[in-house]
C-alpha cells in the first residue's frame, strides 16, 4: 500500500522588522533632545540673566511738512539707549526693526544693522525714520495739525528684534524682542530740553 505523500514545509526565516529599529533611533533622538534641554535650563537657572533695558534719550523732527491731500513728509531722529546690565550674557541681535507710531498709524519703519552687544554694556542707536509722502486717515491729519501749533507732539516707538543670549561659546535659540516707548513727547523747534524716557520691554 503506497505511503501518501508529504510535502515539506519552507522554513520561516525570521527578520527583525524594521519598525523596532526606527523606534530606537527615535527614542535615542528625544532623549538626546530632553538632555540639551535640561542643560540649557540649568545653565539659565544658574545665570539668571537679567531683564534688558530700553530708553529714548533723544528725539527729534525736521522737514515736518503736512499737504492739503493729507499726505506727511518728516524726519524723525531718536537716540535710542540699550543696556546689558548682565554680567555673563552677551546678546546678538541678529534683526531689528524700529517703528515709529501717531496715534494708531504707522508713520515709519526702518531697519537698523545687526550687531552684538558685550556684557554690562550700553549702546547707543542713532535712528532716523521718514515719513515719504505717507497718506493719513480720519482725524489723523487734523490732530497733526493741532499739536504742530501747540508745538510738542505724542509719539510711540515700537522696537522689534531677533536676538540669541550667548554664554561663553554657547549661543541660545531665537528670541524675540519687543520694547514699547509709549507717548514720547517731542517738541517740533527743540525749544525744550527732551527728557529721557523708559520704555516697556517684553520677551
Amino acid at each position: 500500500m503506497a505511503q501518501p505523500l508529504t510535502q515539506s514545509q519552507p522554513q520561516e526565516t525570521k527578520t527583525k522588522p524594521k519598525s523596532s529599529m526606527l523606534s530606537y533611533i527615535a527614542m535615542i533622538i528625544l532623549f538626546l533632545i530632553i538632555l540639551v534641554g535640561i542643560a540649557v535650563l540649568i545653565i539659565w537657572l544658574v545665570l539668571k540673566p537679567k531683564h534688558l533695558q530700553y530708553s529714548v534719550e533723544d528725539a527729534a523732527i525736521h522737514n515736518f511738512n503736512l499737504t492739503d491731500a493729507n499726505h506727511l513728509y518728516a524726519n524723525f531722529d531718536f537716540t535710542i539707549r540699550s543696556n546689558n546690565p548682565n554680567s555673563k550674557v552677551s546678546i546678538l541681535y541678529d534683526s531689528i526693526e524700529v517703528s515709529i507710531r501717531y496715534e494708531d498709524q504707522t508713520l515709519a519703519t526702518n531697519a537698523i544693522q545687526p550687531f552684538f552687544q558685550p556684557r554690562k554694556n550700553v549702546t547707543r542707536m542713532h535712528v532716523r525714520l521718514t515719513a515719504q509722502t505717507v497718506a493719513l486717515y480720519d482725524s489723523v491729519p487734523k490732530d497733526l495739525k493741532l499739536e504742530k501749533t501747540s508745538g510738542d507732539i505724542e509719539l510711540d516707538v515700537l522696537i522689534r528684534a531677533k536676538i540669541r543670549f550667548k554664554v561663553g561659546a554657547l549661543k541660545l535659540k531665537h528670541r524675540v524682542l519687543k520694547v514699547f516707548c509709549s507717548k514720547l513727547l517731542v517738541n517740533f523747534s527743540k525749544a525744550k530740553t527732551f527728557e529721557r524716557y523708559s520704555c516697556d520691554v517684553e520677551m
